[in-house]
């Protein structure tokens, strides 16, 4: 009797999974393997790759428990070979029967492209099944490109909204908007604390995980512990539901606050479990809506919340497959300065930077405004290199895969794709930040200030950035008034600007 063999990924633990569709348990094997490769190609956070390893062993017994033979290679293998594509080899060679390998294709541009090339390369025939755990389809995200000369998330979001029906009316959303996102840009107010969260306490299989990667990846960035992230369905599943019944009503007001010592806020903290398979992102809608339809949640946090998901999680999928390879190649702005040390140690007198990455190195986590409108914002000003940024990013945040890493990173902090997603770069000023956080207080810049050695480099890096790109964001009417205004700055005042911006960029070693 032949059988298959079939390859899950470190980001498909799904049971419902395209190439365990079909799986017969006792015949065909499944294969997970953790290797080297795909943990260093870039240099994954500590915190990062513990999870992933862990969740992985997990999955691992619960096809087991469901009846499926399991070859698991752990890192720890002497004989592991490294790659993927060696594992398959040694699975192979080591069961005659299997006439086949069974894959789903990955997330990623880089590895599904070499495996489009296995089949040359192995000695059984190979079947790449698409991953059908999203909402929007490939065929279906290119029905909506169709053209479109701009992708903009919001037409893409009302048609998910219509085709699923969340939050619909009928044919009209619910509350008679589409979306409430002008409600939930609040700043905290001083001494608010956000809420006690559930978090999921490592067992023996996550605690041998963490182990193995403080042994194999003592050199990679971020700390191991605490470890609060689940790693089985079970304790994602509860801890969802914990957020949709305490932590979800509260969501939408404060989702753009940042406070000194609070990462986690209202906020989510669910992608890492949707982008590994944990979750089903659908699923997880439906339950939010039903919140929002008992009353238990306003209209407001369940939208935004729903649109985080059905549009933009949906909507950055598309725009990766649609573009990629060239996408990651784009840098309209011409940027080219060096990522500068402090994003990697934190130690910098820009205190806003210096929370954010420090938040970044103990959990492997920021929220989505830290990321855009902090280091994201800092790297558009400066303009440092987007490979350079890119790379961070998929490095530092355990939910980052390259699929969702890269759209937010190149199109929307960066403006790297030239307006593709974004209708203007999301370039502010310290005001943004002082407003929308209790940062500067703490900070050795005065926010209040324009230039000199004492302004928050935040404010001049801007001018800077409008003065650089004039050129190339002349045409753009959303910065209208931005570029009218540098243009009407005195020649004294522009080079003032440019000599502060030189400065700073020199001593942090951007320049």
């Amino acid at each position: 009797m032949t059988a298959q063999l079939r390859l899950v990924l470190g980001d498909q633990l799904s049971p419902g999974l395209a190439s365990l569709a079909d799986a017969v348990p006792g015949r065909d094997l499944i294969l997970l393997a953790e290797v080297a490769r795909e943990a260093t190609y870039v240099r994954h956070h500590k915190k990062k790759i513990a999870f992933i390893f862990a969740a992985m062993r997990q999955f691992a017994r619960e096809l087991e428990a469901a009846g499926h033979t399991v070859r698991y290679v752990p890192i720890t293998d002497p004989d592991n070979a490294g790659d993927l594509l060696g594992e398959v080899r040694r699975a192979l060679a080591g069961r005659a029967d299997l006439t086949g390998l069974v894959l789903t294709r990955c997330g990623e541009w880089r590895l599904d492209s070499q495996m489009r090339d296995w089949e040359h390369e192995l000695p059984v025939p190979v079947e790449l099944r698409e991953d059908d755990r999203f909402i929007c389809s490939h065929a279906r995200f290119a029905a909506f490109a169709r053209g479109r000369k701009q992708l903009r998330m919001e037409y893409f979001y009302r048609e998910m909204r219509r085709e699923t029906g969340l939050l619909m009316d009928g044919d009209q959303p619910a509350g008679g908007r589409w979306n409430y996102d002008a409600e939930n840009r609040a700043a905290l107010p001083a001494g608010t604390l956000g809420p006690q969260r559930r978090w999921a306490a490592p067992d023996a299989i996550t605690d041998r995980a963490i182990a193995d990667v403080a042994a194999r990846f003592p050199d990679h960035f971020g700390d191991l512990e605490p470890f609060l992230f689940a790693t089985t369905r079970t304790d994602a599943e509860a801890i969802a539901a914990d957020f949709i019944a305490r932590i979800l009503p509260g969501f939408g007001d404060h989702q753009d606050a940042m406070v000194e010592g609070q990462p986690w806020l209202w906020h989510a903290v669910l992608s890492m479990y949707l982008n590994v398979g944990l979750l089903d992102p659908l699923a997880l809608c439906r339950q939010a809506e039903a919140a929002y339809r008992s009353g238990a949640a306003p209209l407001n946090a369940v939208e935004g919340f729903i649109r985080q998901i059905l549009g933009w999680r949906e909507y950055v999928r598309g725009i990766y497959w649609t573009f990629m390879p060239d996408y990651a190649g784009l840098n309209a702005l011409e940027a080219r300065g060096r990522l500068p040390d402090f994003y990697w140690t934190g130690r910098t007198d820009l205190n806003c930077i210096a929370q954010v990455v420090g938040e970044t190195r103990r959990h492997a986590f920021a929220h989505h405004i830290q990321r855009l409108m902090i280091t994201g914002n800092f790297a558009l000003l400066a303009g440092i290199d987007p490979v350079a940024v890119n790379d961070w990013y998929l490095s530092v945040y355990a939910d980052a895969f390259e699929w969702v890493e890269l759209p937010n990173t190149h199109g929307m902090a960066l403006f790297a794709d030239g307006g593709l997603m974004a209708s203007k770069p999301y370039a502010a000023s310290g005001a943004y930040i002082d407003r929308m956080s209790d940062y500067c207080a703490g900070c050795r810049y005065d926010v209040k200030a324009k230039a000199g050695p004492k302004a928050c480099p935040f404010n001049y890096l801007y001018w800077d950035f409008i003065g650089r790109n004039e050129p190339r964001l002349r045409g753009n009417m959303r910065l209208a008034n931005p570029l009218a205004t540098w243009r009407r700055f005195t020649p004294a005042r522009q080079a003032g600007i440019q000599a502060d911006a030189a400065r700073f960029l020199k001593a942090s070693g951007i320049a």
